[in-house]
């Protein structure tokens, strides 16, 4: 799975899923250009902000890969990343502690919608 986090500074206002259209989609994660640019009109056009993305590690564990590093641009978005029960959140940034690329980002599920059984965020930094 995947899509954008659309909101304003750190604070995710609405999820919004994408079709994943990675050449192969169980090794990596590729948004749909089109709902991507369509976010940003939005944005530019008033709506909500996207201020970064989350995907999902389903044979893996809930940190950034060496493979989402070298995928991300150091321009401090949002990555919340979910593997089984887990999620975490982490920021992309120059000379990151994880990977050289991701700091790890406090994650509040506070507020979120739903019947109160959202998986509770754990950000452990993995060695690297």
């Amino acid at each position: 799975m995947c899509g954008l986090l659309l909101g304003e500074g750190d604070d995710v206002t609405r999820l919004l899923p994408c079709r994943n259209v990675a050449a192969d989609p169980a090794a990596r994660f590729e948004i749909d250009p089109a709902v991507l640019i369509a976010a940003h009109r939005a944005a530019r056009g008033g709506g909500e902000r996207v201020i970064g993305h989350y995907h999902s590690h389903p044979s893996g564990v809930a940190a950034p890969s060496p493979r989402d590093a070298a995928d991300a641009a150091a321009d401090g978005s949002i990555w919340l990343i979910v593997a089984g029960a887990v999620v975490t959140a982490w920021r992309a940034v120059p000379d990151g502690a994880v990977h050289r690329r991701f700091d790890p980002l406090p994650l509040d599920v506070s507020g979120c919608a739903g019947s109160g059984d959202s998986p509770q965020g754990r950000n452990a930094i993995p060695p690297r």
